[in-house]
């Protein structure tokens, strides 16, 4: 007996029912990686960074993400190289799907149980989004912008329902635009954290911090909108 279509498990309908030890027997997910591509390159290697952005609620199956992963990955190496995007997945399948197994089969009238123990047993994982949750991200430069958009546009047949495109305003896959962050960077606010950066502050004592981290204003105060004695009047 084959899986059920996905089409039977897109709603969310019930309560979320992850794996634990009361739900046992639970079957691995599809997808086994989440990070593709050059996930070790620092973050100031690849400032573009591209969203695949869910536009309905639904329940996404492991299968479905991990085709999804191929065609993505499959399309930057061919596009653009091996070695000049990191691929992420953003959303874990965790709820667990149910079902009811009955037989079909010729002559399965007399053995079929009907209603009894209706609850069913564990089949797959799925993973529920919300309307604008981010699936899949893409972080390379920009001269390859319009290969991780393409692959994306393909990584979207894997998935039911609408899904859009999205350029980000943000550097990379940090939460800093991208002009906030090469001027943090030429004033040496930011520290490098693996594909993040941290932001400096300048609070604190100034004796446990070294002499390049002593910052007279803080980073935000662009974002302040400042009044003026002409406002005031």
């Amino acid at each position: 007996m084959g899986r059920r279509p996905a089409r039977c498990y897109r709603q969310i309908k019930n309560k979320p029912y992850p794996k634990s030890r009361f739900c046992r027997g639970v079957p691995d997910p599809k997808i086994r990686i989440y990070d593709v591509g050059m996930k070790r390159y620092g973050v100031d290697a690849f400032p573009c960074c591209i969203h695949l952005v869910s536009w309905e609620k639904e329940q996404v199956s492991s299968e479905a993400l991990e085709a999804a992963r191929i065609a993505c990955n499959k399309n930057m190496v061919k596009g653009a190289g091996k070695e000049a995007f990191h691929l992420r997945v953003r959303v874990h399948p965790w709820h667990v799907l149910r079902i009811n197994k009955m037989l079909s089969c010729a002559g399965a009238d007399r053995l079929q149980t009907g209603m009894r123990g209706a609850f069913g047993k564990p089949q797959g994982v799925c993973a529920r989004v919300a309307i604008g949750q981010i699936l899949l991200s893409v972080r390379c430069k920009d001269q390859n912008q319009h290969v991780a958009e393409e692959a994306l546009r393909r990584a979207k047949f894997k998935f039911a329902g609408r899904q859009k495109i999205i350029v980000s305003r943000k550097w990379g896959f940090t939460d800093y635009d991208r002009a906030d962050y090469v001027q943090w960077k030429k004033e040496g606010r930011l520290d490098n954290d693996g594909v993040n950066a941290k932001l400096l502050g300048n609070k604190g004592r100034v004796d446990k911090r070294p002499a390049e981290h002593l910052f007279l204003t803080a980073a935000r105060d662009n974002l302040v909108p400042l009044h003026h004695e002409e406002d005031l009047e």
